[in-house]
């Protein structure tokens, strides 16, 4: 486990988890410049992470856990902070929370009691992070520079960050439902041996 936790990829996903207080604490103080600084970096650091993990031959079991844990810690965490501080309305940040939990528990559930193991993410699911980071973004960069169209961007970012946390929330319940189905005929139709 030591060995995985040193490598380099898995090093900057530690980097990207380090930031989260840093981006916490500069809201809250108000210098969104910094914010954005340190969440264009945490940005860079995810897209080098992955890069470099195939690149070096250095893809880990832990680094598969931890890449999607950093990701989704420093997204739900700016959703919280920056509705506390008035930035994104409350009641997305609350349909944010919802549906990673309703997933979090009903993939537990599943885990717990049926042998499915494929929990990847939908296309959907993945359109969903990257509104979610475009409007984390665009939402930053308009205390920085109050630009009209970053305003527009703003907006529409935050109302597709709500409609597609609701669609993908129902497409991935219904994608867990068929994969549930397929392993149960999968058992039916394995031999019975005496």
């Amino acid at each position: 486990m030591l060995g995985q936790l040193r490598s380099f990829p898995n090093l900057l996903t530690l980097l990207r988890l380090s930031f989260i207080p840093f981006i916490v604490s500069s809201i809250v103080e108000g210098h969104y410049e910094v914010a954005l600084i340190l969440f264009v970096l945490a940005g860079i650091s995810d897209a080098l992470d992955g890069v470099l993990a195939r690149s070096l031959g250095q893809r880990t079991k832990l680094g598969e856990y931890l890449d999607p844990i950093a990701d989704k810690l420093l997204i739900s965490t700016l959703f919280l902070v920056l509705s506390a501080t008035h930035r994104i309305p409350w009641r997305i940040t609350v349909v944010v929370f919802s549906r990673d939990i309703i997933i979090l528990v009903v993939c537990t559930l599943v885990y717990a009691t049926t042998p499915l193991r494929d929990f990847s993410p939908s296309i959907l699911g993945k359109a969903n992070t990257v509104a979610q980071i475009i409007a984390l973004g665009a939402t930053i960069l308009v205390e920085v520079k109050s630009w009209f169209w970053m305003e527009v961007v703003k907006r529409v970012g935050l109302w597709s960050v709500f409609a597609l946390t609701i669609v993908s929330a129902l497409h991935y319940v219904f994608l867990l439902a068929v994969r549930l189905r397929a392993v149960s005929q999968n058992e039916g139709k394995a031999p019975k041996t005496a």
